[in-house]
């Protein structure tokens, strides 16, 4: 069954899970600097979560489903790892243009940019 993320706080909880499994994941792959860097977007969002969910506004938010940003975490291969990380990059593209609160749209932005640069590397 898949999830559609259709509020500020699904979006945030989602994007923590899926820096706290991609810190994990590196962390297993014996990438301590990909690790940090997860754990550091992750400590991120948290913050921009606790600091806007007063100012969080109830609109719907539509067109985003979990299933299609799934993580594969069977190898930790370099492939297997771009994938991973075009995965991420791509959620957070598309969801960050569907937040209204503007702090934790640049913070999706710049998560979608540093996933992406790794993507490409």
């Amino acid at each position: 069954m898949t999830s559609q993320l259709n509020s500020f706080g699904s979006i945030l909880t989602f994007a923590i899970d899926l820096e706290t499994r991609l810190r994990d994941y590196y962390q297993a792959a014996g990438s301590s600097a990909r690790a940090a860097d997860a754990d550091k977007r992750r400590a991120t969002l948290e913050r921009v979560r606790r600091e806007n969910v007063t100012e969080i506004k109830l609109e719907p938010i539509e067109g985003l489903d979990e299933a299609d940003y799934a993580l594969h975490f069977g190898g930790s291969s370099a492939a297997g790892q771009k994938s991973n990380e075009a995965a991420a990059a791509r959620f957070y593209t598309d969801a960050a243009p569907k937040i209204n609160v503007r702090e934790a749209q640049r913070a999706l932005e710049r998560c979608a940019r540093q996933h992406q640069e790794l993507a490409d590397a």
